[in-house]
């Protein structure tokens, strides 16, 4: 066993018996690197990456490769999921060097943390365009032995290329008037009208693009924006990025019709679909959708939640050394499993054929596998027929070799599932949702929060550790936030705050606006970032806008909103650039400017016509809007948060106050009368 055989993270511990030596990230092996005069080689992924696992059999396993990295390096793993500071900061500079990037990702660096090499990943043996390990471990060895000074010119160039970087965030002007038009038309000339999605092959399901168009069809009534959310939602949905089986999407899709993806399964990727699929229906009322959030849900509670409510990272894509094996079925197994009307129904719905229905990527070969998929929506009477064959063949999956289970617990991913779960139980009115999420919350609050001063970022074995990062503060307020809406209970838009204040002191750039991506007292590395790009996840910059913006509404306290447009300020100019890898900012942007309606519902109690009410101002308020209900119960919470609603007090008789801008109309007293001020 290396150093990695006492580490919580399930990928360092899947390296834990490789022969390289490998060392966590810590001082130990940069210290080691000093003594010894090494360079260090740094290899970052995740327990569910695909080509992680490859490297690793190929490489890390192997004698041969192990005998050349101990002999002339320190070597180092990280887990991306762990650590994103890390692997933001490498990565920046493999895109830098390269062009590209993606995990395993590989660097090697001085002592010093500075480095001179990176890339993804590397083969054993080299191949035409492509260096092997074989070739490329000694030739830096001899290099760093015989022309350091080559390395060190290198390294200094890099780290000061990778200064440049640091300008992002650093904008003064306004984001212009046309932006929210830009990133639509931008997103409609990539839009796959076929079968949806945007861009070719391969194709990420990108919620955080369905979720602002689906603001912006609201708020303008935009048909084509609204073709783009439900072509998308359906086509994915129905193709083999959806686990028919087993419910859940996968990560992507490798072809551009949603058939064969990359078959691991993430939670933010659960968690943001089941947002896109609750606005979604929201939208259009399509059944199917409504549908898909209630499975999306299913499949977490099944597969991803843990005993105490909060939510495991991912599934694998690999089982028995081969990707999508768990997933996938030869047409004489499901002859075998089912009887044979059923197989044949299921076989002619779900695509399924004798020599398979998908081809070997690297070949172009059909696999003789097949991944059930369907070309349209079931009709009515047959779709419990297909849910009967699919619960059959879901029990006979879970006799084969399940997938690992990434059963760590980030505070940043919880967020997310937590801000949709609560989400989606408003939508659909659905308890059960806003309850997994309050349960979720309770223990992230009670072992990931220290009191008064900071947010842990990973929770593993009942213990809590390592200092959280922006995603963790700002997806954390979001999902606290959702959990007002859906429950309104004022303790959680006191945390709310409490968190957003703690977020505000240690990372909100003063000079600039935005956030840095690590706290003032963080590790040092080549220097602090900040993130805007909506990638797989939307930026911590973009949710932290959103943030603002419903925290300015919901404590009538300008300052958050204030910080939110200094967000949009900073990043102004790269957002300008390319508005639709930016549509979770441009989402926070189109409720800042639009008008909305903050609402504050005074009563003695939550009674059924207090109910009423939030019903008819949850169909009727645009998109953006808030509530605030005061109670007897809640009163004296919320005059402290809230502070200008002391103005406000509960009373028998139930007073309804429509504000808009900081601005409040007179009360209202019936729902008659609520009514008519949403009709004008």
């Amino acid at each position: 066993m290396n150093h990695l055989a006492k580490e919580k993270s399930p990928y360092l511990l899947q390296h834990a018996d490789n022969p390289v030596d490998w060392f966590p990230w810590g001082e130990e092996a940069f210290e080691k690197a000093k003594t010894e005069d090494k360079p260090v080689f740094l290899s970052i992924g995740y327990a569910t990456c695909h080509w992680c696992h490859v490297m690793e059999h190929e490489s890390f396993e192997d004698d041969q490769v192990a005998k050349l990295m101990n002999r002339g390096f320190v070597n180092i793993k990280v887990d991306r999921e762990e650590r994103p500071d890390i692997d933001n900061t490498y990565m920046t500079v493999c895109q830098m060097l390269t062009g590209g990037g993606g995990w395993p990702l590989t660097v090697m660096m001085t002592p010093d943390k500075v480095p001179f090499y990176a890339a993804t990943y590397i083969p054993k043996e080299s191949h035409p365009n492509r260096i092997g390990m074989l070739e490329l471990l000694p030739a830096i060895e001899e290099m760093w032995k015989e022309d350091r000074n080559r390395i060190t010119e290198s390294a200094e160039k890099i780290k000061s290329g990778f200064q440049k970087s640091l300008e992002i965030g650093t904008s003064s002007a306004e984001l212009p008037d046309s932006i929210l038009e830009a990133g639509v038309q931008s997103l409609a000339s990539r839009f796959d009208r076929a079968s949806g999605g945007f861009g070719s092959a391969p194709k990420f399901p990108s919620p955080h693009n369905l979720l602002f168009l689906s603001d912006y069809s609201r708020i303008h009534n935009h048909a084509g924006a609204q073709e783009m959310v439900e072509t998308t939602l359906m086509k994915m949905r129905l193709g083999g990025l959806w686990d028919h089986v087993g419910k859940g999407f996968h990560r992507y899709s490798t072809d551009h019709q949603w058939l064969l993806p990359h078959f691991e399964k993430m939670l933010y990727d659960q968690a943001m679909l089941l947002l896109a699929y609750a606005e979604g229906w929201k939208l259009t009322g399509h059944p199917l959708f409504k549908i898909t959030a209630y499975e999306i849900v299913e499949y977490v509670d099944e597969c991803l939640t843990s005993p105490e409510g909060t939510f495991y990272s991912a599934e694998d894509a690999d089982s028995e050394g081969e990707e999508g094996k768990f997933y996938i079925w030869k047409k004489s197994e499901i002859e075998a499993i089912l009887p044979e009307e059923d197989a044949t129904f299921f076989c002619d719905h779900f695509r399924i054929e004798e020599d398979g229905n998908f081809r070997d990527e690297a070949t172009g070969q059909k696999t003789g596998q097949n991944i059930p998929h369907l070309e349209k929506p079931l009709p009515g009477d047959l779709e419990e027929r297909a849910d009967s064959i699919l619960k059959a063949l879901h029990n006979e999956r879970k006799k084969r070799v399940r997938p690992l289970l990434d059963d760590k617990v980030l505070t940043d991913w919880n967020g997310l599932m937590i801000a949709a779960l609560a989400r989606a139980g408003v939508i659909f009115d659905e308890q059960e949702f806003v309850l997994k999420a309050e349960r979720a919350w309770n223990t992230l609050n009670e072992i990931c929060m220290v009191p008064g001063e900071k947010l842990l970022h990973r929770l593993k074995d009942d213990e809590a550790g390592i200092e959280g990062m922006a995603d963790d503060y700002a997806f954390t307020v979001f999902g606290l936030t959702a959990l007002y809406d859906a429950t309104f209970n004022p303790d959680y838009l006191v945390q709310a705050v409490h968190i957003q204040e703690i977020f505000d002191r240690e990372f909100f750039d003063e000079k600039h606006g935005g956030y840095f991506f690590t706290a003032h007292g963080a590790e040092k590395l080549l220097g602090r970032q900040k993130e805007i790009y909506d990638g797989a996840i939307p930026s911590s910059n973009s949710v932290a806008a959103i943030n603002g913006f419903y925290l300015s509404r919901l404590t009538g306290d300008h300052i958050y909103e204030d910080k939110a447009r200094s967000v949009l300020q900073s990043f102004s100019e790269p957002i300008s650039d390319a508005p639709s890898g930016y549509t979770f900012s441009l989402k926070s942007h189109l409720l800042m400017n639009s008008p909305t309606n903050e609402v504050v519902i005074c009563a003695e109690e939550r009674d059924d016509t207090v109910q009423a009410a939030i019903q008819l101002i949850r169909e009727k308020a645009p998109a953006g809007s808030s509530i605030l209900l005061k109670t007897s119960q809640t009163e004296s919470t919320l005059n402290k948060v809230s502070e200008f609603t002391k103005n406000y007090p509960a009373a028998e008789e139930m007073s309804i106050y429509v504000c808009s801008g900081f601005s409040c109309k007179a009360p209202v007293h019936s729902l008659e009368e609520l009514n008519q001020i949403f009709l004008k």
